[in-house]
């Protein structure tokens, strides 16, 4: 999608979204895709050359503050999170977007790969929902959850590691809905097939795959369906969206 291709059409004017995943790929996108809107944007990456990529993209259409944070050392999301608090004082829209992922068979997978995966996909948003609960109830904001499809079902061989990841984040977010829409908070959660991403290239790779990003969902797509959903009115609450590749292929 280029610039020429989105207009900033306001539906999220001076809403606050933090993205994290934010420096490539599909929490890029996102973010690209809040900022067309008109939200104000704070940005976390591990990466500190494709965060600023993905800050000089999101200034050109709103306001954006980034963070170089490893999700998995919980000191480091003190500083977003102080920023939060002192500085802002609500939190519209939270978008997880961040993951790690190791396929290996279950007999040769290292624990050391399984605690890693835990510590990103599952424990950092969990943490991070957590702490950013209170400025998200003052908002009435929502909380977006970007999983796999195999968070749904793991019928593939050496994925166990990364879906049993994936399925608890599954039940952390329903049963964090349950709590917190009688707070006026939304919980989304988005199963995603494979997208063409710098992840999945790597995958593609280790599989021993030619990879063919044209027939695989792009970020953009992604982005597109949350973006729509965050923007639905109040008498509405998406729950759950799977999204797959419409071209299929076994290469």
């Amino acid at each position: 999608m280029t610039s020429e291709q989105v207009h900033q059409d306001g539906e999220l004017t001076g809403r606050v979204a933090v993205v994290t995943g934010a420096s490539r790929g599909i929490g890029r996108a996102i973010a690209l895709a809040l900022s067309h809107r008109g939200a104000r944007l704070f940005v976390v990456g591990r990466d500190k050359d494709s965060l600023a990529e993905a800050v000089a993209l999101v200034r050109r259409f709103s306001e954006v503050t980034s963070f170089e944070i490893d999700l998995t050392v919980e000191e480091d999301l003190h500083p977003l999170i102080k920023h939060l608090e002192t500085e802002v004082g609500r939190v519209d829209i939270l978008v997880h977007s961040a993951g790690a992922i190791h396929q290996d068979p279950i007999e040769l997978a290292s624990i050391e790969d399984l605690d890693l995966q835990y510590a990103t996909n599952v424990r950092a948003p969990y943490l991070l929902t957590q702490r950013l609960l209170p400025l998200l109830a003052t908002a009435r904001g929502q909380v977006v959850f970007i999983n796999s499809s195999v968070g749904l079902t793991a019928k593939r061989p050496e994925i166990g590691q990364y879906a049993a990841t994936k399925h608890a984040l599954k039940a952390i977010a329903d049963s964090l809905r349950e709590e917190v829409n009688p707070k006026g908070i939304r919980v989304l959660t988005v199963y995603l097939g494979r997208t063409a991403t710098p992840m999945q290239e790597a995958l593609y790779r280790q599989e021993g795959k030619v990879y063919h990003p044209e027939m695989l969902m792009q970020p953009e797509d992604v982005a597109s369906v949350v973006a729509y959903s965050l923007t639905l009115p109040r008498t509405a609450e998406v729950t759950d969206i799977s999204i797959r590749p419409m071209m299929k292929t076994s290469a």
